[in-house]
């Protein structure tokens, strides 16, 4: 058997999520019907880096799966990208080691949530970028978004849903890109909560229209509880951008 990494790319915008599921179109289930294509009708189960939610969009979610064709490297993208539809395309494939999983060998992940703030609404950038018509404060909203670096309890900021017990995760930076209307906050961490960048990005908007102060942030960390942070950002503006690994 050989064990194969891709780099997926796809537009969320038309998806249930990534994950399998009984009702809804999936990413998982258009990748593993692309390789029971190729399999003659044998069942693949392919492995994904995280999930992501109805409506999230993609450039580097990482997968793996295990097969006994031995096809050229240059070659797989070009197989499975023909079998899969127009919103998903393999950017990358390698060899890897039977150790390699990509889900658990992940060491860091970056997300990217893009807002524009135009008075008006763009119909060719509505599902690929949360419209937020108001001026912002973009100082205080570094400001607020310092107290996020670091190691902390995030249980203020994920969703209830949210199934993990320990809740205590590591940013490593935020970044913000700013042109002319548009601006793009990247997050890089060891890992992610359920809906933990849509909730840091709800309350960095708020920061920015002056609804809270950036000084407020210690505290909601420290209160733990989802009801003190902001709203939830919408799913159109978030990108799984990379995945790292050793």
């Amino acid at each position: 058997m050989f064990r194969y990494k891709c780099v997926v790319a796809y537009d969320g915008s038309n998806f249930s999520g990534y994950q399998v599921q009984p009702n809804g179109r999936t990413v998982q289930g258009e990748l593993e019907a692309a390789l029971k294509k190729i399999h003659k009708g044998e069942e693949v189960k392919v492995v994904g880096s995280g999930r992501t939610d109805a409506g999230v969009h993609a450039t580097g979610q990482v997968i793996h799966f295990d097969t006994p064709l031995h096809i050229p490297l240059n070659r797989w993208p070009i197989v499975l990208n023909s079998m899969l539809p127009n919103d998903i395309s393999i950017k990358q494939t390698e060899l890897v080691d039977a150790n390699f999983h990509a889900r658990f060998s992940v060491v860091k992940k970056e997300y990217r949530y893009k807002v524009y703030t135009s008075p008006y609404r763009d119909p060719f950038k509505h599902v690929y970028a949360y419209h937020y018509p108001y001026p912002l404060n973009l100082d205080e909203m570094e400001k607020a978004s310092k107290h996020f670096i670091g190691t902390h309890d995030f249980t203020s900021f994920c969703s209830a849903k949210t199934e993990v017990a320990d809740k205590v995760r590591t940013i490593e930076d935020i970044r913000f890109v700013k042109s002319n209307e548009e601006l793009e906050v990247q997050f890089i961490g060891n890992g992610f909560l359920y809906n933990m960048v849509r909730i840091l990005m709800g309350t960095l908007l708020e920061v920015g229209i002056g609804k809270r102060k950036s000084e407020e942030i210690p505290s909601i960390l420290e209160q733990r509880n989802r009801i003190n942070a902001g709203k939830t950002a919408p799913a159109e503006g978030l990108y799984l951008w990379k995945v790292y690994y050793d």
